[in-house]
């Protein structure tokens, strides 16, 4: 089967997602890895794509998203990051592959992959949700079962679909949501990517809810995943082999919520231990911490979320400042101060 891993992130994550591509390519040398960037490198970072750990590099406004720079101002990095993820998976399906695999910058391949594609043989579409054993205690009930109530029943740090039949239905049909519809909006009922798919089982045929504990184990479902290492190293989690680690939020919120949830479960703490000397070993310091190139106008004053929400909600706003970038004369940004206070 040929397949085709790609992420999305911008220079910000591009330590974790060099740790990704890298653990990928351990286990997985035969498939296709590519990255996928929403940003321009930071001055004083020379970038060699050649030199990455994957194979393929497409810089989002080469996907051909209409009126590009105006529909990017309307989101906020994590809500561009998420939404350039459907255009990608779309118009994969038609560049040869068999499948194609997305997995978050923040994961890491444990252990070889391979369950992924014998199930990709019978099934168009895999998902992982983020809880597949219930919570009983009322803490790990508020944290974990109503998150995934408010974000989505399935964590879309990772899909994987066949790029025919029902799997590129589900990619022409997450392509357009997310065009339109990627924000974050709880009270509207958007997250993101995620909460569009709590509808694929409805939605769709040939999908397969992965309920094996060895795959997207995170702090939102420690509660009810013991990992162990046994006699000869192999990592198991609830008996079954470690398959992917989703590393979320690393720092001080991550470090709280996996203390909470791993107490003495010791392993825990090694594998996010070796995770953080991973992405520190692939960290480079000519690239500033959170940098984003699109988070600031022209001008480098830093866009406030107000502003990309006002811009996104007015038509009339988008009509009228096709570049929203801009600073000075005629801008969006001279008008906010004028006119939008």
């Amino acid at each position: 089967m040929k397949i085709l891993c790609y992420s999305s992130f911008t220079f910000s994550y591009l330590n974790r997602a060099r740790v990704l591509f890298q653990t990928l390519r351990q286990h997985h040398p035969d498939w296709e890895l590519a990255a996928l960037i929403t940003d321009r490198p930071p001055e004083g970072f020379t970038f060699d794509p050649a030199a990455e750990p994957f194979d393929r590099l497409v810089w989002a406004d080469d996907l051909g998203i209409p009126n590009f720079q105006s529909w990017l101002f309307k989101h906020d990095v994590v809500e561009v990051c998420t939404a350039v993820k459907g255009p990608f998976i779309h118009q994969a399906c038609g560049w040869g592959f068999d499948a194609v695999i997305y997995m978050d910058p923040d994961t890491a391949a444990l252990a070889s992959l391979a369950p992924l594609e014998a199930w990709l043989e019978d099934h168009d579409i895999l998902l992982t949700p983020h809880l597949i054993d219930p919570n009983h205690d009322d803490t790990s009930i508020r944290d974990n079962d109503l998150s995934a109530s408010r974000t989505g029943i399935f964590n879309l740090g990772f899909v994987a679909i066949r790029t025919t039949g029902e799997g590129a239905k589900f990619a022409k049909w997450w392509n357009d949501r997310l065009l339109s519809y990627c924000y974050d909006d709880m009270p509207n009922g958007l997250f993101v990517d995620q909460r569009w798919c709590d509808h694929v089982p409805a939605l769709f045929d040939k999908l397969k809810v992965i309920r094996d504990p060895g795959y997207n184990v995170a702090s939102w479902n420690l509660s009810t995943r013991k990992v162990a290492v046994q006699k000869d190293g192999a990592i198991t989690v609830n008996g079954a082999p470690l398959r992917f680690w989703h590393f979320t939020k690393l720092g001080a919120i991550g470090d709280a919520m996996t203390k909470r949830y791993a107490g003495r479960n010791f392993p825990v703490y090694e594998i996010w231990a070796w995770y953080k000397r991973q992405v520190t070993a692939a960290t480079d310091p000519a690239i500033p911490e959170r940098w984003w190139a699109f988070g600031a106008y022209d001008d480098g004053r830093p866009i406030a979320k107000s502003d990309r929400v006002l811009y996104r909600e007015r038509t009339d706003l988008q009509q009228a400042f096709p570049n929203p970038f801009a600073s000075g004369r005629g801008s969006f940004q001279e008008w906010l101060e004028h006119e939008g206070a």
